[in-house]
């Protein structure tokens, strides 16, 4: 049996960590491997695209959006 151990959940909102522009992206889909890792799909209006769970939080970075 495997356990998945994701950090984030289907609908929640989050950020990309490297994003200047800080955009609110929705969780749409979890990939999992054979080997438990998890890329997940976030969506951004009507594009999306697949991050690992270390290029995404939960949390806006205020000073990166006020200083661009």
């Amino acid at each position: 049996m495997m356990v998945i151990d994701n950090k984030f959940t289907f609908g929640q909102e989050v950020y990309l960590k490297t994003d200047e522009d800080q955009k609110k992206r929705i969780v749409t889909m979890m990939k999992i491997t054979c080997s438990g890792e998890i890329t997940y799909q976030l969506s951004c209006g009507t594009s999306y695209a697949d991050h690992y769970e270390f290029e995404i939080t939960d949390k806006v970075d205020i000073i990166a959006k006020t200083t661009n």
